[in-house]
This record gives C-alpha cells, sequence and structure tokens, in this order.
C-alpha cells in the first residue's frame, strides 16, 4: 500500500508530457499557418492528425498496460515523442512535419494511457489527475509566456514537447516493471463494469472535449483577426488563463468530493458553455482577456473530475483510457470543427453553436455521475445489501474510531472463507464451553464467538 502514493509523482510527470501536446494546440496550429503557409483549415487538420494518432495510441492499450507493466509502455512513448516531435523541429517541408507530429502524437496517446491506467489504479484519482493537471497547466503556461519571445517558426513549439518528454524520462525508473506485480495488484481480466455508463461518458467526452477545442484551436486565429492582438499579447493572454487555470484545480484539489462530482461537472460545464460565447464574439481586449481566462479557469476542474469518474468505473482503468482516448477523438476533431464552423458562421456564430453543444451533453455526463457518483464508500451509503442502515448505525451509536471508512475511501477486498474451517473452528469452541468451568464467563465466551 505504501508504494502507490510514491508512485504519484511518476504518474503525474508521465501523464504532463502526453498531455502537453493538447495544450499547445492553438500555437501549434497557430504557427503552422504562419511560418509554413498553410490556410487555417489545413493547420487544422495537422492539428487533428496528431491529436488522432494519440487518441489511437490509447485506444490500442486500453487494458493492456498491466500486461506489458507500466515502465516499458512509457517510455516507449516517451521516445516517440522525442522522435516524432524532434523531426518535426528539424523538418522544413510539410509532409515531414505531419508525418513527425503523427508519431510524436501516438507516443503522447501512449504516455497518456499509461498515465491514465495507473492513476485509476490510486486511491483518490480524482487528487492525482488534479495533481496532472496542475502540472501540465504550469508547464503549457510557462511555455505561452517564452514562445512568442524566442521565435522559431513552427519549430519551437514541437521542440518544447521533445524537451519535457526527455526530462520525464528518469521518472519511468519510478514506475512498475513488471507485469506480475502489475497483475496481482488488480482484478483478473474480464468484462467491463458499467458498460452503459461507460459508453455514455465516453460518448459525452468525445462531444465534450470536440466543443472546447473547437474553440481553443482557433483561439489564437480569433485574437489577431477579430480582436486585432499581437502574437506576444495572445502569448499573455493564454499565459494569464492557464494561470488561473492553476487556481481552479487547486481549488478542485481542495474541495475534492465534499460536493460529489455532479456538480461540478454539470454546474461547471454550464459555465464552461457561457465563456465559450463570449470569448467567440469578444471583439476586444477586455472581452477576449475575460471569456479565456474563466474558460480555462473552469476547463480543467470540470476534467479532473471526469477523469476521476472514468477512473472510478474501473479499477484496472479502462474506463479511464477509453473514455480519455475518446476525449482524445474529439480533441482531433475540434480544430478542423472550429475552422470549418467559423468560415462558415463566423467566429460568433460558431461559439453559439459550440456552447449549444456543451450544454446538452452536459446533461447525460452529470447523468452519469449522479447514478455512479464514483462508488465510493462513505457513512450511511455503503455498497453491501442492508449495508446502508448498518454503516449509519455505526455513525450514530459511537462504534469503534476508524472503523467506519473516510469519505471517498475505496471498498476493501471480499475474503472467502472455505465452509470447512469455519465448522471446525465452531465445533473447537462449542468443545471449550462444554468443557470448561461452569461459570457465565466460559457461556458469553462461546456465545460471542458463534455469532
Amino acid at each position: 500500500m505504501s508504494s502507490r502514493p510514491r508512485a504519484a509523482w511518476p504518474l503525474v510527470a508521465v501523464f504532463t508530457a502526453g498531455y502537453l501536446a493538447a495544450y499547445l494546440l492553438p500555437t501549434i496550429v497557430g504557427r503552422l499557418s504562419v511560418y509554413l503557409g498553410l490556410s487555417t483549415a489545413q493547420a487544422g487538420l495537422v492539428g487533428s492528425a496528431l491529436l488522432l494518432s494519440s487518441a489511437s495510441a490509447g485506444f490500442s492499450l486500453a487494458g493492456r498496460v498491466e500486461t506489458y507493466g507500466p515502465r516499458r509502455p512509457a517510455r516507449v512513448g516517451l521516445v516517440l515523442c522525442v522522435v516524432g516531435y524532434g523531426c518535426a523541429t528539424l523538418a522544413g517541408s510539410v509532409p515531414l512535419v505531419v508525418a513527425g507530429a503523427v508519431v510524436g502524437g501516438f507516443g503522447s496517446g501512449t504516455a497518456t494511457a499509461v498515465a491514465a491506467a495507473g492513476i485509476a489504479a490510486q486511491r483518490d484519482p480524482h487528487r492525482t489527475s488534479s495533481l496532472g493537471l496542475l502540472s501540465v497547466s504550469a508547464t503549457a503556461g510557462a511555455l505561452y509566456l517564452t514562445i512568442p519571445h524566442l521565435g522559431g517558426g513552427h519549430r519551437l513549439p514541437f521542440a518544447s514537447i521533445a524537451l519535457v518528454a526527455l526530462l520525464v524520462w528518469p521518472a519511468t525508473s519510478r514506475l512498475g516493471g513488471s507485469a506480475a506485480a502489475g497483475a496481482a495488484a488488480v482484478p483478473a481480466a474480464g468484462r467491463l463494469p458499467h458498460r452503459r455508463s461507460g459508453l455514455v461518458l465516453a460518448g459525452g467526452m468525445l462531444v465534450w472535449s470536440m466543443a472546447q477545442n473547437a474553440l481553443w484551436g482557433v483561439s489564437s486565429r480569433i485574437g489577431v483577426e477579430q480582436v486585432g492582438l499581437s502574437e506576444v499579447t495572445i502569448g499573455a493572454v493564454f499565459a494569464a488563463a492557464l494561470g488561473a487555470g492553476l487556481l481552479g484545480v487547486m481549488g478542485a484539489g481542495m474541495l475534492g468530493s465534499k460536493l460529489g462530482r455532479a456538480v461540478p461537472i454539470g454546474v461547471g460545464t454550464a459555465v464552461i458553455a457561457g465563456s465559450i460565447v463570449l470569448s467567440s464574439s469578444a471583439g476586444s481586449l477586455g472581452s477576449f482577456a475575460s471569456g479565456e481566462i474563466l474558460w480555462n479557469t473552469v476547463y480543467p476542474v470540470v476534467l479532473s473530475y471526469l477523469i476521476g469518474l472514468a477512473a472510478s468505473l474501473d479499477v484496472r482503468g479502462r474506463w479511464a483510457v477509453l473514455a480519455g482516448s475518446a476525449s482524445s477523438v474529439g480533441v482531433a476533431c475540434g480544430p478542423v470543427l472550429g475552422s470549418v464552423l467559423s468560415e462558415e458562421a463566423g467566429y460568433p456564430g460558431m461559439g453559439l453553436i459550440l456552447g449549444v453543444a456543451t450544454l446538452l451533453v452536459a446533461l447525460p455526463v452529470t447523468a452519469v455521475a449522479l447514478h455512479t457518483g464514483g462508488r465510493p464508500l462513505v457513512p450511511g451509503s455503503v455498497r453491501r445489501r442492508g449495508g446502508a442502515p448498518a454503516a449509519l448505525l455505526a455513525v450514530t451509536t459511537g462504534a469503534v474510531p476508524g472503523a467506519v471508512p473516510k469519505v471517498g475511501a475505496p471498498e476493501q477486498a471480499v475474503t472467502e472463507i472455505s465452509i470447512p474451517a469455519l465448522r471446525r473452528r465452531r465445533l473447537g469452541r462449542n468443545a471449550f464451553r462444554t468443557a470448561g468451568p461452569e461459570g457465565g464467563q466460559s457461556n458469553a465466551y462461546a456465545s460471542t464467538s458463534d455469532r
């Protein structure tokens, strides 16, 4: 048990390396458009190819991380990140840049799948996912402050992702290295639990992420074309927005499960929908910055609860990987959808469509959170049949301290007891009661043991 807390920070590091490409998507798309002569739609297609490759890695690894052990696929993913994004950095032609981005995207998806599976096995998946989002937001914010001042054309964003993957490599030595060790900590493979809830959640996260990244992928173009801002000013706005996201993630970590998952997901998604409309219809720096900052404050909060909800559906991490991969598909389709909608309906029309879609998808996702609630063990709500009255009795009648699980604690494993062993034990106690000296003490002992 003590190994799990020690394993949290390597998972956070690998999560950061895997998620960073999605966070840097606006500057990747913007610089491909400016420095390689691509149109907004063509640059969006390159970003989509990168993220679709990331999603395909997640789907292929779902349920298989524990078979290989987390260390090996994590290292393979980081190597692909360094090689792929490194090639995109050095290449000057569009085909080579696209090929490098696709290879790097597969590496990002591999690293993210390993991190998602490990997060699902943690005692508190929401806390670990919050730490991961905190780390990737801080890293992306620092890069948004730095990249506009360094130039470098299209190369600098790709080089930054490759460098982060290289720096994360030493953390993989703290991940489990053998399949046997990973298999011993989780139940044997079988059918996916909570299949209906998991499918609804995965589909909802696909649409939810698509709507978010449709705006995120063209946010830099909105700032340049509609508001008239420079790249340095836009970078400062994005850095401030990601800094506000850090505060949001820290707040979500402190809030934990006090409000459950349904309230943060439902209310937070409604706020996101409003901020999308505000940002896409902005005509000044104030309204643009307000929309981006509000959006990026709430977005990682809701995402952390969605990741925690997916992780709680299966301790083996299969739903966490599948839902994360479905989210990556939405992220991949987002830039193309944003580019097409902005060209056909304009930026304000695009924002209105995306805001309505976000509100609609909030309903089924919130329903999953209400239905499952992550199934934590809390006083008064135990999953055993007839357990709720027993837990409530334990709380109200002065039970032994520590007998009632803390809020959010995982359910303890059930140990099967063979019937012959139990009969021998009872027969031995009955013999003690019969042969012992007369008196209430011996009878009381036997009566209590047989209860």
